[in-house]
């Protein structure tokens, strides 16, 4: 995208500080096109989590949403964790609540929980393991228990369950508003449109959407998907803001998406990133205890995926 001037004077300022306070930028796809242009690393929520544990920066500063910065503060308990706008939240993660899954877990006792890296520190402080949508069949398919309570995406839980059958799912009631809201019929009025767009869906998207689906992939597995296909159109079933960043790695395929904005994660700017790298602030916190039981989660995953 061409920036305004106004734009080049800040991401020329934001980089100068960057360096200064040895900071690193991790910036989520769904961000807004401009802040790709700050960002030390652009990824989906596992490739951000990796990034996060990898980078040896003094100061982290987190592009995406609160449950993200959450999990970069967790995997980096003597670094700084800044998120420059704290009203950018979750409506998933808000589905569920520690004393929610408390009760579930009483009702299932012989079952491991597993739950979706979009939650809280506290519900990850209560799983087994943490698991991203590019690796949430491989994470549940290492437990030998047979029975899995899966937490918050009922979708994304479906799709595990579809995929491992042997298993019994037991699902949360939750789920990504951006990604529930898509029907098959708003679909095959798309496919009419674009009838040589192959569709690439999110595994948040519900099971008869993943269906009709030429594939299912993250948004960072998206980009591959959309790079090995032979397909010069796509027609991406996710957060809007996802076709900017597949135009910008594949600027020589046309993506055709959703007017569907999930508006926390257009709530950081550039001069919000920028007063964050000035002030140092403002700085994730989380209890000491929640974050060490968290860290547990992550490493099931980590020892799992890597």
């Amino acid at each position: 995208m061409q920036l305004m001037s106004e734009q080049k004077k800040i991401v020329k300022e934001i980089n100068r500080i960057k360096k200064q306070k040895n900071a690193v930028i991790l910036v989520h796809n769904y961000q807004r096109p401009e802040i790709y242009e700050v960002a030390d690393f652009i990824g989906d929520s596992l490739d951000l989590c990796i990034k996060s544990a990898q980078t040896d920066a003094k100061m982290i500063i987190f592009c995406g949403v609160s449950f993200m910065a959450q999990s970069a503060a967790i995997l980096n308990p003597g670094k700084k964790v800044i998120m420059p706008n704290m009203d950018a939240g979750c409506a998933m993660a808000d589905m569920i609540e520690p004393e929610g899954l408390k009760k579930h877990k009483k009702k299932y006792p012989d079952a491991k929980v597993v739950c979706y890296v979009n939650s809280t520190a506290e519900i990850k402080a209560l799983s087994d393991a943490c698991c991203t949508s590019a690796n949430a069949v491989k994470v549940v398919s290492s437990f030998p228990e047979k029975k899995i309570i899966f937490v918050p995406d009922k979708n994304l839980a479906d799709y595990v369950q579809a995929e491992l059958p042997e298993k019994e799912i037991i699902p949360w009631n939750g789920y990504c508003p951006i990604h529930s809201v898509i029907d098959d019929e708003y679909v095959q009025e798309m496919k009419k449109q674009y009838p040589k767009a192959k569709i690439i869906a999110h595994p948040e998207s519900k099971p008869e959407i993943l269906k009709i689906a030429d594939h299912i992939a993250s948004t960072s597995g998206m980009i591959e998907c959309a790079k090995k296909d032979f397909a010069d159109e796509f027609f991406v079933l996710t957060e809007c803001g996802m076709i900017n960043r597949l135009h910008k790695e594949i600027p020589k395929k046309k993506f055709y998406g959703l007017c569907n904005m999930c508006f926390d994660m257009k709530k950081n700017t550039l001069e919000s990133i920028l007063i964050a790298l000035k002030e140092g602030k403002p700085i994730i916190k989380i209890d000491r205890e929640i974050a060490k039981k968290a860290l547990k989660a992550f490493e099931k995953m980590f020892a799992v995926t890597k």
